[in-house]
């Protein structure tokens, strides 16, 4: 998990996204947990589809520290997900990619609040 968060730090453009106060104090009122739980709402309903109406275009780049998150992470759509993960576009995803994709997320998010 670190070695794909270590070269998406590399890249300028998934670098730059950011949380801002407004999120940090969003993820402190709900808490961590309910911050997954939402992780995996997103994931499971705009990206484990195979057959994705907006694909490229699901993921707002803002209102949620959770959309942040997934730009950072290149989960933000199924061709992100392939280019950085190497995960097929034209299935479902799996459950164990669905998990993957919700922990590389959390991973970035704890990594800007700590």
């Amino acid at each position: 998990m670190n070695d794909i968060l270590v070269r998406l730090e590399k890249s300028k453009f998934r670098n730059s996204f950011k949380l801002s106060e407004k999120d940090i104090n969003y993820i402190k009122e709900k808490g961590i947990n309910k911050i997954r739980e939402h992780a995996y709402d997103f994931v499971n309903k705009r990206l484990a589809p195979f057959d994705i109406k907006n694909d490229g275009k699901q993921t707002p780049f803002r209102g949620h520290p959770v959309f942040v998150a997934q730009h950072a992470t290149a989960t933000c759509c199924r061709g992100c997900l392939y280019k950085w993960h190497k995960i097929e576009k034209g299935r479902d995803l799996s459950k164990d990619e669905v998990d993957y994709i919700v922990n590389l997320i959390m991973s970035w998010i704890y990594k800007k609040i700590i």
